[in-house]
């Protein structure tokens, strides 16, 4: 992760949204924090395939109609529209997909931890999350010696944790909708929409 800033005798001009537009299309993440641009590397294959495996197992496994799931949904938090984050999994109604971007807060943020995101996962981005009012926030760490889930929801205005859940444990929860999810079988290819542990079709 790198934050670009301004030399002390050039005048701070906040970025915004259209000028990520203008950047290389180079395979890595360019994120807006408060008009400094916040650079993060491509991610690696093990990252997308836990993306998809969310993704799939919430579009077409165990969300009820009228909640969607999207991987690398960017959202601007703010109408200046200079603070704006491209959340690993996000899940929302339906009926508050906007385009180009998200503009409310997600019912519930995942972020995957990358050996470069450790710090802005478990700090920096649940501050930010806290306060744009995301009700729920997991993290997901695929990079320990057994993978864990972490699962925090917001309370009087700061995030709480409510469970986590490690290696072949059960991780389960009732928000957004009730998931169940054994953190081991996120990082196998097989079985792709299998994450609860029931039997392979």
């Amino acid at each position: 992760m790198a934050v670009v800033n301004m030399g002390a005798d050039e005048q701070y001009v906040p970025m915004t949204v259209d000028d990520l537009e203008r950047l290389p299309d180079d395979g890595r993440r360019y994120e807006l924090v408060d008009g400094r641009l916040d650079v993060s590397p491509s991610p690696v294959s093990l990252h997308s395939l836990i993306e998809a495996k969310l993704c799939g197992f919430f579009n077409y496994v165990v969300a009820p109609k009228g909640y969607l799931a999207l991987q690398g949904a960017g959202i601007n938090f703010n109408a200046d529209r200079t603070h704006h984050r491209i959340p690993d999994v996000v899940v929302i109604k339906a009926e508050e997909f906007v385009r180009p971007y998200l503009v409310r807060p997600p019912l519930l943020v995942i972020e995957v931890v990358s050996e470069t995101s450790v710090f802005r996962d478990y700090h920096t981005k649940p501050r930010e999350y806290a306060e744009f009012g995301i009700p729920a926030y997991w993290i997901v760490n695929p990079t320990m010696a057994e993978p864990r889930i972490v699962e925090l929801r917001l309370d009087d205005g700061e995030y709480r944790e409510v469970q986590q859940a490690t290696g072949k444990d059960l991780f389960t929860t009732t928000f957004p909708f009730p998931v169940t999810i054994i953190p081991d079988r996120l990082l196998h290819a097989d079985g792709l929409w299998n994450l609860s542990g029931e039997e392979d079709d």
